[in-house]
């Protein structure tokens, strides 16, 4: 059938547009020989439709349109003007409703993808010749697919680029959040000095200022801010590890060196072999009579007596720190007991309000209650209050202790004692060899 190459101006009160006008000057310039797959040219109008101006409901509408065309390729030689009644195109559209169907009828012919070609009385059929062969057919033209249809595949494959590339973008973003969060995790345990709360607020402004529905254009920035932390993040990491490496070379070359002072004074958290702990802390208990409340020792010789007595007591049953001792090496997590510390679940308690207050997450307590069991688990957290204005992170720094605690190398007794000379008592080792 023959479409006609005449420019012809729509039914009724319908007004023609300068856009109508240079749609149909447009599909005069079809091609003879072209041939289009009209269902692969629909998959690239679709996946174009926001660069063309078409919504969903309008391509239901072209797709049922495209169903009326009898071959699967489009081309001038068989004509290109369909002519459905409005009945059977809302059958093929869904049973769209009639004025819906105009109005994204009117759409599509305002996108220049189709255009009517209205006859005399605004009816839609073909007339053929008396040879049987051409004539006339009028309805909807789909002549400006056939002409357009390159340019439709260009912005198709511009727009799967662009979905590939935010593709790429988002997987870029979750990597990054994942590596940043687990180094940030590791910066706490292996250099709890470092202000590692402040990498991390950083990084939180640049996730929380990432848009629901990111463009390209809104992660560009975002993937720029979280490699700039990566990267601060992995130096301080690498720095941590190199001076390890530097200090395993240092202490396998230097000589050997003997300290003959057998008395020794530390001022942080001591350690102690496993069996002098085991006796220093059954000798403590045995002096203040296994009662938890009993007067603490207070003087640096009567502690030094202990440890020498420490000696002759077995290893076999380890006693916790008493409950005296602890608190007066720990006097302010009295504060944060609703009665004041008169037995281990009043610490306890209380070792829970401290752990929220100085941000010390659920799991990293849990975890040193596991180890080091509940009691001396709130022994640590009373000593890290009183020591919480030079530590940077407590959270970090109790995470490091119970490391050191599942290795053997942490006992809390030496923590204990080491506040208790902070606090004014001058406490002396006492070891004998």
């Amino acid at each position: 059938m023959q479409t006609g190459n005449a420019l012809t101006t729509p039914f009724g009160r319908r007004a023609m547009s300068l856009g109508m006008l240079a749609t149909q000057a447009l599909a005069q310039e079809v091609d003879p020989e072209a041939s289009i797959d009209k269902w692969k040219l629909f998959r690239s109008i679709c996946e174009a439709r926001v660069l063309i101006g078409v919504s969903d409901r309008a391509l239901v509408v072209l797709n049922a349109l495209l169903t009326f065309y009898p071959q699967a390729e489009l081309n001038e030689a068989n004509g290109l003007v369909v002519f459905p009644s409005n009945a059977q195109l809302s059958l093929r559209a869904h049973g769209m409703a009639p004025a819906t169907l105009r109005r994204h009828l009117s759409a599509l012919v305002e996108a220049g993808l189709i255009f009517r070609k209205d006859s005399p009385n605004g009816k839609r059929y073909a007339r053929r010749s008396r040879g049987g062969e051409g004539g006339e057919a009028f309805g909807f033209s789909l002549s400006p697919l056939v002409v357009q249809a390159a340019e439709i595949d260009a912005m198709a494959e511009r727009v799967r680029k662009e979905r590939l590339q935010l593709k790429l973008m988002k997987e870029r973003v979750t990597l990054l959040r994942r590596d940043i969060v687990k180094l940030i995790e590791l910066g706490f345990e292996e250099l709890p000095e470092t202000d590692w709360s402040a990498h991390y607020a950083r990084f939180r402004a640049v996730i929380d200022g990432i848009a629901r529905q990111a463009t390209i254009d809104d992660l560009e920035p975002a993937v720029d801010g979280l490699e700039c932390i990566h990267l601060e993040i992995s130096n301080l990491l690498e720095n941590k590890l190199n001076s390890q490496k530097t200090s395993a070379k240092e202490s396998h070359s230097e000589r050997h060196k003997q300290n003959s002072n057998t008395q020794s004074t530390t001022e942080l958290e001591p350690s102690f072999p496993e069996s002098q702990g085991s006796k220093v802390e059954q000798a403590l208990e045995a002096k203040s009579g296994g009662n938890p409340t009993d007067e603490p020792i207070t003087t640096t010789r009567t502690i030094s007596a202990v440890l020498q007595d420490a000696s002759a007591t077995s290893p076999e049953t380890v006693k916790p720190v008493p409950l005296g001792l602890v608190c007066q090496a720990c006097p302010e997590i009295a504060a944060y007991a609703k009665h004041g510390i008169g037995s281990w679940s009043d610490l306890m308690a209380a070792a829970v309000v401290v752990r929220s207050m100085l941000g010390v997450s659920p799991s990293a307590y849990e975890e040193a209650c596991d180890i080091l069991g509940q009691e001396n688990a709130a022994i640590v957290m009373a000593c890290i209050l009183e020591r919480a204005q030079q530590i940077n992170s407590a959270g970090g720094y109790l995470r490091s202790l119970t490391d050191k605690a599942a290795r053997g190398e942490f006992s809390v007794w030496p923590m204990v004692l080491a506040q208790l000379r902070a606090n004014g008592t001058h406490v002396r080792l006492v070891t004998k060899r």
